[in-house]
Parts: C-alpha cells; sequence; structure tokens
C-alpha cells in the first residue's frame, strides 16, 4: 500500500469559498441577477413609457375614426335605423366594443350583442357602460377634439355632410354640372387650370388649382378674363336651394328680429353683403348667390376698382353711384353669425339623427395613466429587486451544492484510487443524468476498468512467471541431467529442448508484438494477398496441430460461381499470423470428435472481405465475451497447456485487425461453440514502399 504523500494532503483540503465552483456560481448568478433586475428594470421604463404614449395616439386616432364614420352616418340619415352593420364593421376592425345609446342611455345599438339575439328579443348579457360616453354623436355640434377642424369654425360646429334640404336632385346637379364644365373649358382656354369638385349637398363649383389664382391675381387682364368665364355660364342658385335657403333666411330673420335687430339677405354660403347696400334698410341685395368663394373673390376685386373709380370722380366734383351706409359694430356681425347657426339647427331636425351617446369599451378605450417613477414606485421596483436577489442567491447555493456534492465525491474517489486505499472500489452513486451523472458513471467504468486491469497485469506477471519457469525449468533439467551423465545428449533430447525454446520464444514474440502495437510502432509490410492462398497455406498448416487432437478442420471452398475475391492489401506474414492465432485458439478448445470450419466470404456492402473461424466447442459464457480480446484474460482458468494458452492471442488479433484498418467480433453461445470473424477492407492504401505504420 502506497503511503500518503504531502501532495494527496494537499489535494484532500477542502477550497476557500472565493476559489470553488459554489462560490464562483454564486458570484456569476448573483452578478447576473443584478445586471438582469437593472438592465429590465431601466427597458420597463422606457418601453412602457414608449407604449403609453403609442397606444394613447392610436387610441385617439382610432377613437376619432369611429366618431367621424358615425357622425357622417347621422349627418345623411334621418334617423340611427340601419346603423348596425357600420358599428360591427368598427368593431371588427378596432376589436372593441362599440355602444350608441338615446340620451336617457337606453342602448339601441350594441356590437357585442348578436344581432340575433337583439331581434330576437333576447337580453343582453353584456358588461355596463361606463359612467361617462365617450362622445356624443350630434351632426349638429361636432366635437372639436376628435374633429380637429370644427375647432377652427367658432359657434358654427355643424357637420358640412349635414346639408339637410339643401341636397340637390340628379336633375338640378346635373344641369349645375355641365355649366361648372363649361366654365371650366373657358378657364382653359384662356390658359387658367381648374377643376370642377362637387359639396356634400352635391353643388359642383370650380376650384383653381393654382394658389396664385386662388387669391386673385394683380392682372387687370386675369381678372377680366376669369370673370368674364364665370359669368358666361352662370350657375345661381336652384329652386331646391332657393327654398331651402329661403326657409333659412326666414328662421333667421326671426332669430334677429327677437334680438330687435335689422333682417339680413343670407347668400348661397350663408354670408352676408357687407359692400353694396350694407345697413340700409330698403337696399336692394347684389345677387351673387351661386358663386364660389373664389369666383366671389374674383368679382369682389372687379367692383373695388368700380368703387376706387367712383371715389375719384367724387373727389373731382363727380358724384357715387351709391350711398354707403352707416357701419355697424362688429357686435351685429356675431348676432348674425349666431342666429343663422341657431337657423341652420334648427332646419336640419327631421333631416339628421337625434344625438346619440357613443362608448368606446375594450382594450386600449380607457385612458392608460402614465407611468409615474416616483418614491413609492422606486421602492417597489427596489423591493422587486431585493427579492428576485433573493431568490437567486438562495437557488444559486442550492444548485451549488447539489453540483459540488457529487464533484466531493469523485475527487475523494479519485484520491482513494491514488493512494491505492480501495483495492477494489466502490462506485460513487450517480444521483442524476446529467453532465455530472454522465462524468460519475464514466469515472466508475474507468475505476472499474482499471481495477480489471490491475487484477490482469497481476494475473499476467504470475502467468508470465509461470511460462519462462515451466520451460526453463525443463531446459535447466536435461542440461544439469546431461552434465551429470545422467542423460544422453541424443536427437531427442535435443529435440525437447529446441520445443522449450520455441514456448519460450512464441511468448517473447507476442509480448513483443503487443508491446509494439501499444506504441504505435506495429510496421506493416502491405502487398496484394490473394486470400484464398493464404487460408488453404494456414489450413495445411494447422493440419498436424488438428489431427492428433480428433479434430476435423475444414476449409470451406467458394459456392460454384462466386465471383474471385478482390486482392487484399496487407502484410501477409502479420496477416498469417492473425488467422493462425484464430485456428489455434479454435482447435484448442474444441474437444475431440469436433469441428473447426474456416471460410471466407465478402461482405454485402462489397467493401470489406470477411475470414470466418467457427468451432464446435464449448462456446463462451455471455458474461465473458467483453473480455475475449483482453491480453492475458483465459476462459480456462487453468494453466494447463492444452486448452489454457497464455492469453495472448486473441489480443494480438485485434491489435493486427486494426493495424489493417479492420475488425474483429466473436459470437458465441455456450455450449454450442464460437464464431470469430475477421473483416478487413478492400483496397487500403498503402504508402510508396509498400510499408505503414500501425498506430
Amino acid at each position: 500500500m502506497r503511503r500518503p504523500d504531502k501532495g494527496g494532503a494537499a489535494g484532500a483540503a477542502r477550497l476557500p469559498l472565493r476559489k470553488s465552483l459554489a462560490g464562483r456560481l454564486l458570484t456569476v448568478s448573483a452578478l447576473v441577477a443584478s445586471c438582469s433586475v437593472a438592465g429590465t428594470a431601466w427597458l420597463a421604463v422606457q418601453t412602457t413609457s414608449v407604449a403609453i404614449r403609442q397606444e394613447q395616439g392610436q387610441t385617439l386616432k382610432s377613437d376619432a375614426k369611429i366618431y367621424n364614420t358615425l357622425l357622417g352616418y347621422a349627418a345623411t340619415h334621418p334617423d340611427w335605423r340601419g346603423v348596425d352593420t357600420t358599428v360591427r364593421e368598427l368593431a371588427g376592425e378596432s376589436g372593441r366594443r362599440i355602444v350608441l345609446t338615446a340620451e336617457n342611455r337606453r342602448p339601441f345599438v350594441d356590437s357585442a350583442v348578436s344581432a340575433d339575439s337583439r331581434s330576437a328579443g333576447g337580453s343582453s348579457t353584456s358588461a355596463p357602460l361606463a359612467s361617462q360616453p365617450s362622445a356624443v354623436v350630434d351632426p349638429r355640434a361636432v366635437d372639436p377634439v376628435l374633429v380637429p377642424d370644427a375647432a377652427g369654425a367658432g359657434a358654427n360646429r355643424v357637420d358640412p355632410r349635414a346639408v339637410g334640404p339643401f341636397r340637390l336632385p340628379a336633375k338640378e346637379r346635373d344641369a349645375l354640372r355641365k355649366a361648372s364644365v363649361r366654365r371650366v373649358e373657358c378657364l382653359s382656354q384662356m390658359g387658367i387650370a381648374a377643376d370642377v369638385v362637387e359639396n356634400p349637398g352635391g353643388r359642383p363649383r370650380v376650384q383653381f388649382v393654382s394658389d396664385e389664382t386662388e387669391g386673385g391675381t394683380d392682372s387687370v387682364t386675369d381678372r377680366d378674363m376669369a370673370a368674364k368665364c364665370l359669368s358666361s355660364y352662370p350657375v345661381g342658385p336652384t329652386a331646391t336651394e332657393r327654398k331651402a335657403l329661403s326657409a333659412l333666411n326666414q328662421l333667421a330673420d326671426a332669430c334677429l328680429k327677437r334680438q330687435g335687430r335689422t333682417a339680413v339677405k343670407l347668400n348661397l354660403d350663408l354670408s352676408w353683403d357687407r359692400s353694396y347696400g350694407y345697413g340700409r334698410d330698403d337696399a336692394a341685395p347684389v345677387a351673387e348667390d351661386g358663386l364660389s368663394d373664389r369666383e366671389a373673390k374674383a368679382l369682389a376685386a372687379k367692383k373695388a376698382e368700380d368703387a376706387a373709380t367712383a371715389q375719384r370722380e367724387a373727389a373731382s366734383g363727380g358724384a357715387l353711384d351709391y350711398a354707403p351706409g352707416e357701419i355697424r359694430d362688429s357686435a351685429y356681425d356675431r348676432a348674425v353669425a349666431d342666429c343663422v347657426d341657431s337657423a341652420r339647427r334648427e332646419q336640419l331636425t327631421g333631416y339628421v339623427a337625434d344625438p346619440a351617446l357613443l362608448f368606446i369599451d375594450g382594450p386600449g378605450a380607457a385612458g392608460v395613466p402614465g407611468f409615474d417613477l416616483s418614491r413609492a414606485n422606486t421602492a417597489r421596483i427596489a423591493g422587486v429587486t431585493a427579492l428576485v436577489l433573493a431568490l437567486t442567491v438562495g437557488a444559486s447555493v442550492l444548485a451549488g451544492a447539489r453540483l459540488v456534492r457529487p464533484l466531493h465525491a469523485l475527487t475523494g474517489a479519485a484520491q482513494r484510487m491514488r493512494e491505492g486505499l480501495d483495492a477494489t472500489p466502490v462506485p460513487v452513486p450517480v444521483v442524476s443524468d446529467n453532465e455530472i451523472g454522465r462524468l460519475t458513471a464514466a469515472f466508475n467504468d474507468m475505476a472499474a476498468h482499471r481495477a480489471r486491469l490491475e487484477e490482469q497485469r497481476k494475473v499476467m506477471v504470475s502467468d508470465v512467471a509461470h511460462e519462462l519457469r515451466t520451460p526453463l525449468s525443463n531446459i535447466r533439467g536435461w542440461l544439469e541431467a546431461a552434465h551429470d551423465g545422467l542423460a544422453v545428449p541424443d536427437p531427442a533430447f535435443v529435440s525437447s529442448l529446441l520445443e522449450e525454446a520455441v514456448q519460450l520464444q512464441h511468448l517473447i514474440n507476442d509480448l513483443q508484438d503487443l508491446g509494439a502495437a501499444d506504441a504505435g510502432a506495429l510496421r506493416l509490410h502491405r502487398k496484394p494477398v490473394r486470400i484464398d492462398e493464404l487460408l488453404g497455406q494456414v489450413a495445411s498448416a494447422h493440419q498436424g496441430l488438428a489431427e492428433p487432437a480428433g479434430v476435423t478442420l475444414t476449409l470451406l471452398p467458394a459456392p460454384p460461381g462466386t465471383p474471385r475475391p478482390p486482392l487484399l492489401d496487407a502484410d501477409p506474414v502479420r496477416l498469417r499470423q492473425t488467422v493462425s492465432n484464430l485456428l489455434s485458439n479454435a482447435v484448442r478448445h474444441t474437444p475431440a470428435g469436433g469441428t473447426v470450419t474456416l471460410r471466407r466470404y465478402v461482405t454485402d456492402a462489397g467493401d470489406e472481405l470477411a475470414v470466418e473461424v467457427s468451432d464446435t466447442g464449448c462456446g463462451i459464457p455471455a458474461g465473458d465475451l467483453p473480455y475475449v480480446f483482453d491480453r492475458f484474460w483465459r476462459a480456462e482458468k487453468s494453466r494447463n497447456r492444452s486448452t489454457g494458452g497464455s492469453g495472448l492471442g486473441l489480443a494480438i488479433v485485434l491489435k493486427l485487425a486494426e493495424a489493417h484498418g479492420g475488425t474483429v467480433d466473436v459470437a458465441s453461445t455456450e455450449g454450442e461453440g464460437a464464431t470469430f470473424t475477421l473483416r478487413l477492407p478492400v483496397g487500403s492504401a498503402t504508402g510508396p514502399d509498400g510499408m505503414t505504420t500501425a498506430l
């Protein structure tokens, strides 16, 4: 037994925590957890803020689209009948619940309630409505938050799509379009680009393409040309528009009369004239009905020029064509605007749907509160961080303990093996099927293999000593007898001494071959070999061994019609030694009356040539098959030369087969015999000199 040295004692000491695997695992885990929590918290703050802003913007955009679509429906329909399809389409696009109710909060459209259930009179099981509606859908009072364009209209918040009685029939619309098209053609001939557009009521109008033309031009000629085209094809109010405008004017005048103000004459664009005869009760209004803003601007420029001319004539002693009335204050204009707006709302009654409360529910419907990194939120994040760190440290300690425990067991077993304390090593328990478990299993296999090799080494020393002692004792005994005159050195005497010397030479040669194979120095002299000739030579040489033992040795010929096997690129001496060892082993373990068969064949794949040696001997137990090719291993543990052998023959067969790039295996059934199969590759490469070294 070896005595433990200082290195072994130092290896047995437990490592400090800072150097141990568990300590490093704990440090790395805590560092990773800290960085992960800090990075996650920072990323959460940033992404949450961005997501909230994006979600709020998308929600407002979605709400505006829903509101504007329903507002357009209300502006073009006298009631809400038939809005179900529109509501469900909007709900499907936005993925949210949309509810329309009367002002008393009684729902008449709910996208969460199926149409079949509502038509059958079933009760709604939808969630209750919010305390405040998302908006009020009223085309006569547009919400400026959801429709920003309405904010610039001041008190006039009527939806432009709500035209009521001003909607033109098809006949009047066609007549106006023809006149507008002629206007555009006239302007085009004069080099002025313009298009025909249509307002929500169906009235066509001329729209100039150039912004310069749109705002008027300094050229008197251009103004005259544009005015000429516009006046050549008049587009005055139609009968439908005059009737609607008259009714609206009456409603506005009634409103002004109640305030004690003078009535006004409204134009078709709902404006009132501030120039000719403005403020005079008896003044006749200038008929500019049917002109668009652009047309009116062109005519206004012409009138301004005429007014300037009249002023110059008055200064030179002439007279004005008209007398301007007194200028009134701005309150009058505001009163007129309010009355016109009130009159429009009153006139639209019956033409547009009644106001409805709009409820938008579902994902993103409610306002999402912003993320406030306040002191409370900071404390909450710190608490969660501490909890995560504590859990990480605890998990790391448990994982480290489970990871290090089997490593300590492996370390202890390795040290005991090194110090020779375990004659028969005790396997280290495999606690799990992971990397550590597989390492433990591999260590146990290595320890068992090492113990088996150690046992074989001891047996080898004993066997080699016995194998050497027997022939040496015989040789010494015969030589001492001859020296003492007790034996005559006749041919039989010399033959006996030669047989013992040959036995010693065989054992030494086997040991030398194994040593060369282990060192990678086993040299092969390759040349083309005909396997049939080599097998015939080996079989003939072993007939002298088989016949005295009563064993029939048979070389099976190839079946008729079988192609001639290819040449082997092999060392003929080593190949003959390999087959000889297999035949000797088979004859030695086959009782009298048994049979040993030798045959060759080409494998199905055609890339290997197999040499098969089978016998009808006692066979090999299944538990001994893995050890057949181990050196100094013998199924027959006795040292009887007729059956025991030295235990090196099959180990040499394995090494020579591997040196040729082939394999050897065995199949056996105890009591029925064994079959050894040597497989060699066909056409293996050789060096330029025909010599290779088996590594």
